[in-house]
C-alpha cells in the first residue's frame, strides 16, 4: 500500500483494529485511549470526534501537540525502524502502531508512556 493510500485510510477504520488487538491480549479501550492521546494531545472528547471524522492524515495534522517524548519510542514496526523513518506523517503512524503493539505485548502502561 502507498504512502498516499495509508494517509487516506479513515480513522474510524484503524480504530476498532487497535481497540481489537489490545482487548484480544486482556487490554482495554481506556488504555488504548489514553496511549493515543498521550501521543497526540487530544482530549477523550477531541478523540472521539476525529474518530468519526478523520482520515490518518487529518488526524495526525489536527493533533493539539504530539508528545515532546515520542522520540523515545523506538524498535521495529512492520520491519522498519520507527526512529528511521523519513517521512514525518509515516513515523506518527508508525508511533502510534507500536504503542498499540507495546500494549498488545503486555508491556507496562508508565512504560508504554515513556514515563
Amino acid at each position: 500500500m502507498t504512502n498516499d493510500r495509508v494517509f487516506a485510510l479513515k480513522f474510524a477504520k484503524v480504530y476498532p483494529l487497535y481497540l481489537q488487538k489490545a482487548e484480544r491480549k486482556n487490554r482495554t479501550k481506556q488504555e488504548v485511549d489514553r496511549i493515543i492521546c498521550w501521543l497526540t494531545g487530544y482530549s477523550q472528547a477531541q478523540l472521539e470526534q476525529q474518530i468519526k471524522e478523520s482520515d490518518l492524515k487529518t488526524f495526525f495534522d489536527r493533533a493539539p501537540a504530539m508528545h515532546p517524548n515520542r522520540s523515545l519510542i523506538k524498535g521495529v514496526i512492520c520491519g522498519v525502524r520507527v526512529e528511521e523513518i523519513e517521512d514525518p506523517l509515516m513515523q506518527k503512524i508508525r508511533y502510534l502502531d507500536k504503542l498499540i503493539d507495546e500494549l498488545a505485548k503486555g508491556k507496562a502502561l508508565e512504560k508504554i508512556l515513556r514515563e
